[in-house]
């Protein structure tokens, strides 16, 4: 009787167990959840990096010297030197 007892009770105490590890709080499913997000997030925090390389490099190209602010007042803005002439070349539609 008494080893049945004791065999009911671990059988429970098991069952307790597996359900917390499945289903509970910080459970295997909790787990797979969080790893998803760190994957998505790394993803995220990659992107943002090579982005802020690109503005890096944006910002040392303008404070080097007056020649990327030239290109980028004529690529951005179409300004023109005094002197020069501007064409614009349309495409057929």
């Amino acid at each position: 009787m008494k080893k049945k007892w004791i065999a009911l009770l671990l059988i429970v105490m098991l069952s307790a167990l597996q359900y917390r590890l499945w289903f509970g709080k910080n459970s295997v499913y909790d787990f797979q959840f969080k790893q998803d997000q760190i994957t998505t997030i790394s993803e995220q925090n990659a992107n943002l990096r090579q982005r802020n390389q690109l503005l890096r490099a944006d910002i040392e190209d303008l404070q080097l010297g007056l020649e990327s602010m030239e290109e980028r007042a004529r690529n951005e803005l179409g300004l023109i030197k005094e002197g020069e002439t501007f064409y614009r070349i349309l495409p057929k539609e």
